[in-house]
């Protein structure tokens, strides 16, 4: 059996022992993949520096029940996860209860390529980005993260239904419906050769 990382071993063992400045050596080995996920799956960069805080706080306060039977890096990815999605939820709850008011431009901002590259260029890139966040936004919280999980970040369906606390069978469900449904908004984008 794979033992945790012995580093990360030390550092809780060194936690739950008093020296709770230990602590920021796990944030900081942690925070970029946790933000890499948070932001996937928030799809906005304020979303994610928030979730990745709410998660090693969460993480801190449950750190003397964490029993190592995992890696930490899989036990606050979990969390990651967990809190990626209430956020997204609590998003969609404030969204439908603002109806009929107007968007927050800054949410729907469009991230462009470089801007070396030509008008044409620009501008297709503009509109191909609009309409995969918009495939993206169609999906609900479980496909969205499903889908990221497997497709991006290249987890195990395992790790989807460990991650988003659901049956492996209803992960592989979930990123099964998440690429049809991406598929189907993203046609008009096929190119024939």
């Amino acid at each position: 059996m794979v033992r945790m990382d012995q580093n990360d071993h030390a550092a809780i063992q060194a936690v739950l022992s008093g020296d709770k400045e230990m602590y920021g050596t796990l944030v900081v080995r942690h925070s970029a993949s946790l933000f890499r996920v948070a932001f996937r799956i928030t799809g906005n960069e304020a979303d994610a520096e928030d979730v990745v805080q709410e998660a090693f706080l969460r993480g801190y306060r449950k750190l003397d029940g964490f029993e190592s039977r995992s890696d930490f890096s899989t036990w606050i990815y979990r969390i990651a996860v967990r809190c990626a999605l209430d956020r997204v939820k609590r998003r969609n709850l404030d969204r439908a209860g603002t109806v009929g008011e107007e968007s927050d431009p800054e949410q729907d901002e469009v991230q462009v390529a470089d801007g070396c590259a030509g008008p044409d260029r620009l501008l297709l890139s503009g509109e191909i980005g609009a309409m995969q966040q918009a495939a993206m936004r169609s999906l609900t919280a479980i496909e969205r993260t499903a889908f990221v999980l497997r497709h991006i970040e290249d987890r195990s369906g395992e790790e989807i239904a460990a991650a988003l606390g659901i049956q492996p069978n209803a992960a592989k469900q979930a990123v099964f419906r998440a690429v049809q449904k991406l598929r189907l908004r993203l046609a008009p984008l096929r190119v024939s050769i």
